[in-house]
């Protein structure tokens, strides 16, 4: 269906660590129950960042946002369900490694301290020391495994190569400052959990990876969503989600969001301090994107989705309980149906002009049930509504691993 289209239909998918990932997941879920005449499986190109490229990775495989969804909010995919403690585990072989090299630099300190100590410091000589800070406290090497298991299955891949779509995850080297768009020619040897890992590396949390000699980093240190890799492969309407956005207490409402006193992020300590920082620096770097994305693209529809600068949800979340994590993906999900509901009037030409449709029955029948990983959780659609959703999903899931396992001609 969606391979004849006339324009080129592209995804693009930001970072945000677990947070992001879990937002953008119901969000994605929202988009796909209320997009009509295309599927989320079935896009021509496809962009992820860091956590974004996780996702990307399953819907270039195959898997619909709700299958995402099982895997990763609800666990209840059998031999398939995530467990974000995987992200915890420490980075003992880079503690060991840092660990073993301060021998040698404490000599190489001293030995550079004593050869001139009158006109060389002590502290410049034995900075070099700082060379055994590990560069990760986490390893993900752990989420790789777990990615290339569940890419290895029948009807999905890890390999590039043998995608029916363009699949392209951005991550940073880390010695040249370079974004790297690994499923590109000349990349795309690459396993694709690999390069999930690489684009994922948040510097600090986890450390460098190492691909063919290089290493790399998160691709959000370069771009926040990198559309432009999806742009220059001729997408006309490329879909964008971007999960963090700067929190505005301004903006909080008791009655949305059930915070009972105005909120101010000092009181939170340093890590709402921080969080805000990053938050701040990359919405404002992602914004002057997409206004060149307008001007470098003029024939190309770039539609962005993401939350609200007063959602206090989406900002205090605890992504490491389970119950915060399926509260987070429906309202991750309502919000965009709100979303959507607001923009249906700009959105519809835009959408027309590319054979997608907004299900207008969807948008009119307000908050939704809880998302499972079953037909679409609306309430008062007809039975008949709810069956041929459930068939469309089945039928792009029976598609894509047909496309995966044909042979090539």
């Amino acid at each position: 269906m969606s391979r004849r289209r006339q324009h080129k239909i592209g995804v693009a998918l930001a970072g945000g660590g677990p947070l992001g990932a879990i937002y953008e997941i119901g969000a994605l879920v929202a988009l796909q129950d209320a997009l009509q005449g295309m599927s989320f499986t079935e896009c021509d190109v496809y962009v992820g960042v860091s956590s974004g490229g996780v996702l990307a990775a399953g819907l270039a495989n195959g898997l619909t946002p709700r299958d995402i969804h099982a895997m990763f909010i609800e666990n209840d995919t059998s031999g398939e369900a995530f467990d974000p403690e995987i992200l915890l585990k420490p980075a003992f072989a880079e503690y060991i490694r840092r660990f073993a090299s301060i021998p040698g630099l404490a000599v190489q300190a001293m030995e550079h301290w004593f050869a001139d100590p009158f006109s060389k410091g002590f502290f410049a000589s034995f900075q070099r020391l700082g060379r055994a800070i590990p560069t990760g406290v986490f390893d993900n090497v752990g989420f790789s495994s777990f990615l290339k298991q569940l890419l290895s299955v029948p009807g999905r891949t890890d390999d590039f190569r043998e995608l029916s779509h363009k699949l392209f995850l951005v991550a940073t080297d880390l010695d040249s400052g370079k974004a790297i768009p690994f499923g590109a020619p000349g990349w795309d040897h690459v396993p694709i959990s690999r390069a999930v890992q690489a684009s994922a590396a948040l510097p600090g949390l986890f450390p460098p990876v190492e691909i063919d000699g290089r290493h790399y980093v998160d691709g959000a240190l370069m771009k926040t969503l990198h559309a432009s890799v999806a742009l220059k492969e001729g997408a006309k309407l490329l879909l964008c989600v971007n999960p963090l956005v700067p929190f505005n207490a301004d903006l909080t409402h008791d009655d949305d969001d059930g915070w009972g006193e105005r909120i101010s992020l000092i009181d939170r300590g340093l890590p709402a301090v921080m969080s805000q920082t990053f938050r701040a620096i990359i919405h404002s770097r992602m914004k002057v994107g997409m206004d060149r994305y307008r001007s470098e693209y003029p024939d190309a529809d770039v539609l962005l989705f993401e939350p609200a600068q007063g959602d206090a949800e989406m900002f205090f979340a605890n992504v490491f309980s389970y119950a915060s994590r399926k509260r987070l993906a429906q309202h991750a999900y309502e919000r965009t149906l709100a979303d959507l509901r607001r923009r249906r009037e700009q959105l519809r030409p835009i959408l027309a002009a590319h054979g997608v449709a907004l299900d207008e029955d969807l948008l009119d029948h307000g908050r939704r049930r809880p998302i499972t990983a079953g037909s679409p959780p609306m309430r008062k659609l007809p039975p008949r509504h709810r069956a041929a959703i459930d068939l469309t999903h089945t039928l792009d899931r029976l598609d894509a691993a047909l496309k995966t396992r044909a042979p090539a001609t």
